[in-house]
C-alpha cells in the first residue's frame, strides 16, 4: 500500500503517478536476481546532502522489480555523506578516526532513509555489513550467503555497506564497486547494475573530449580498456571507473552480466533488466567459475606473489595444470599457509590466482626445487602442488 503520508513527512513533493508500480511483463525480463549498487554521487545528485527525491524514484524501480517476481539485492553508498548531514557538516580532520565517526552515524541514516521509501511500496529492508574478513573466511563467507538467501526467501529486499565504523585498510574490500560483485557472487545473481555520475564507459574521456563515444559492448577486458577507465567526476566516493572495471571482471567470470550506467538516467533499472539500450553492458563468460573458485576471487585478499618462468605459466594456463615448486623463480610478501596468492610473469603480470599450500618461508627454500625434494628440504610436506588446480582462478 502506498504511504502518501509517509512520503510528506520525508519532505517529497511528487506526483501521485510517481508511486505507481509500475506494470512490468515478467516475460520480458531475462533476469531472476539482480544487485543494484548507487554511488554516493548518485544518492547526492552532486550535492552534499541525500537526494531523498531522486531515491525514492530509485526505490520504486526497485520495487517495481520486486512486484514482477525479480529479487532486488541494493548494495548502497553514502553513510559518510549521510553522517556529514545528519552533524551539521561538522569541520573535522580527515583521519580514519573520524572517517569511521562519520560512518558510525551516516549508516543508521542511511538504512533508515531506505526502510521509509521502500515501505512506501510494502516492502521490508535488511541491512548487512560486510568486511572483506567476512569474504576472506570461507565458513563466514557461506553465512553472509545464507543470510542474503534468507532475506530474499521471504521477499525483503537485503541492503548492503561495507562496515566502514570498524574496517581498517587491512579488512576492508576498499570501495562499494568491488564489494557489490562480491555480492552478486555471494547471491548467485544474474545482474549487476553499477550506477554512477557516468553514462557508462567511453572509449576517450568524455570530460576533456567532446567526441568521445559510448561504449555500449565490452565482450573483453583487456589492458587497452582499463587504460580508457578515468578517476571519479564528483570526488564524493571512492570508487571511479577503474574500481567499476574491477567489479565488472569480477562478476563476469561469475557468469554475471554486468551494466555500468548513469543513475539519472530515467527508468535506468527497469531498462537495465528489461534488456533495452543503456550504458555499458559486460557479457558473462559462457562457462562460469564453480562456487569454490567464486569464493577465491571475490572474498581473498591477495597477500604476496609468486613470479613463475614460462614454463610454469604455459603448464598453468595452457594445460589446466597445478603449480608445482619447480617454476617458482621468486616468492614476494609474507604469508601463511592458506593465503591467497598472485602467480605473474616476469613482467609482473598477473595471469592466475590461488590458495598457497605453503607459507612463504617454506617457499623460499623449496622455489625452484622439484617437487620430491619438498621434503627433504622442509622436513615434511604437504603435497606436490603449491597451489593445487582446484584451489586456483586463471585470469
Amino acid at each position: 500500500m502506498v504511504d502518501y503520508q509517509l512520503a510528506s513527512r520525508l519532505g517529497i513533493t511528487l506526483s501521485s503517478a510517481l508511486f505507481t508500480i509500475l506494470k512490468m511483463n515478467l516475460s520480458e525480463i531475462g533476469y531472476r536476481r539482480v544487485v543494484v549498487k548507487l554511488g554516493t554521487s548518485v544518492l547526492t545528485s552532486g550535492s552534499r546532502q541525500l537526494d531523498k527525491a531522486h531515491m525514492v524514484e530509485l526505490a520504486r524501480q526497485m520495487a517495481a522489480l520486486m512486484k514482477a517476481g525479480v529479487e532486488v539485492v541494493l548494495c548502497t553508498s553514502g553513510a559518510i555523506a549521510a553522517g556529514r548531514e545528519h552533524l551539521g557538516y561538522p569541520e573535522l580532520p580527515d583521519t580514519v578516526a573520524n572517517k569511521q565517526l562519520l560512518a558510525a552515524v551516516g549508516q543508521s541514516q542511511l538504512i533508515l532513509a531506505w526502510a521509509q521509501l521502500f515501505s512506501i511500496y510494502g516492502l521490508h529492508v535488511g541491512q548487512l555489513l560486510l568486511t572483506r574478513a567476512d569474504l576472506h573466511d570461507r565458513e563466514r563467507y557461506l553465512n553472509a550467503r545464507d543470510s542474503l538467501n534468507a532475506l530474499l526467501a521471504q521477499g525483503i529486499i537485503p541492503i548492503i555497506n561495507e562496515n566502514d565504523a570498524v574496517a581498517t585498510n587491512e579488512i576492508k574490500v576498499g570501495d562499494n564497486d568491488n564489494l557489490s560483485a562480491r555480492a552478486a557472487l555471494l547471491c548467485d545473481a544474474d545482474l549487476l547494475i553499477l550506477l554512477t555520475d557516468q553514462r557508462g564507459l567511453f572509449d576517450a574521456d568524455p570530460r576533456s573530449n567532446p567526441d568521445a563515444k559510448l561504449i555500449k559492448q565490452v565482450v573483453n577486458i583487456d589492458d587497452s580498456l582499463r587504460l580508457l577507465a578515468g578517476g571519479a567526476v564528483s570526488g564524493l566516493g571512492t570508487g571511479g571507473m577503474a574500481t567499476k572495471l574491477e567489479a565488472a571482471d569480477i562478476a563476469r567470470r561469475a557468469g554475471v552480466e554486468v551494466i555500468i550506467a548513469s543513475g539519472h538516467h530515467p527508468r535506468v533499472i527497469q531498462d537495465a533488466v528489461c534488456k533495452e539500450s543503456v550504458g555499458t553492458h559486460f557479457t558473462a563468460l559462457e562457462n562460469p567459475l564453480e562456487s569454490r573458485k567464486q569464493w577465491i576471487l571475490a572474498g581473498q585478499a591477495t597477500r604476496g606473489k609468486l613470479i613463475l618462468d614460462q614454463g610454469a605459466q604455459n603448464a598453468v594456463t595452457q594445460k589446466g595444470r597445478s603449480l608445482l615448486s619447480k617454476g617458482i623463480v621468486r616468492v614476494e610478501g609474507k604469508f601463511e599457509r592458506g593465503a591467497t596468492l598472485q602467480l605473474v610473469d616476469s613482467d609482473g603480470r598477473e595471469f592466475a590466482r590461488g590458495m598457497s599450500r605453503y607459507s612463504a618461508k617454506d617457499l623460499h627454500l623449496i622455489a625452484g626445487n622439484h617437487s620430491d625434494d619438498i621434503e627433504s628440504l622442509l622436513g615434511y610436506d604437504y603435497g606436490d602442488a603449491v597451489v593445487h588446480r582446484n584451489d586456483m582462478v586463471v585470469l
